[in-house]
């Protein structure tokens, strides 16, 4: 073997010596994968933080419609006892018995204590 072939197998050499250096540096190394892993999971709790927030935005805006329709029911509920007590005021006065309500339970006639 020449000279020339031994001076190109060490250049050889040094050089793919050097494209494996090149590598290695090049990789990505666990402190820079770690610190991926948070960018990532960071960015999925952001997500998931807007979703439950979008939600509880959700929640409160049916809560409130429950709430005005509560209030839309008292109130009918509310008109709807005092006609009656009217309509049974004009029958008394005019000399006659209403007829006599059904069975009312518990719960409702509580409620209905409270509203009038």
């Amino acid at each position: 073997m020449s000279i020339e072939t031994w001076a190109s197998v060490g250049v050889s050499v040094a050089t793919a010596g050097a494209g494996v250096w090149a590598a290695r540096s090049a990789r990505r190394t666990k402190p820079q994968e770690r610190r991926d892993d948070f960018t990532a999971i960071a960015t999925q709790q952001g997500a998931a933080i807007e979703r439950l927030e979008r939600r509880d935005r959700q929640r409160e805006e049916d809560m409130e419609k429950q709430r005005e329709r509560i209030a839309d029911q008292d109130a009918a509920l509310g008109y709807l006892q005092r006609w009656v007590g009217t309509l049974v005021g004009y029958i008394r006065q005019a000399g006659m018995e209403p007829p006599s309500p059904p069975p009312m339970p518990d719960g409702v006639r509580d409620y209905l204590d409270r509203i009038v």
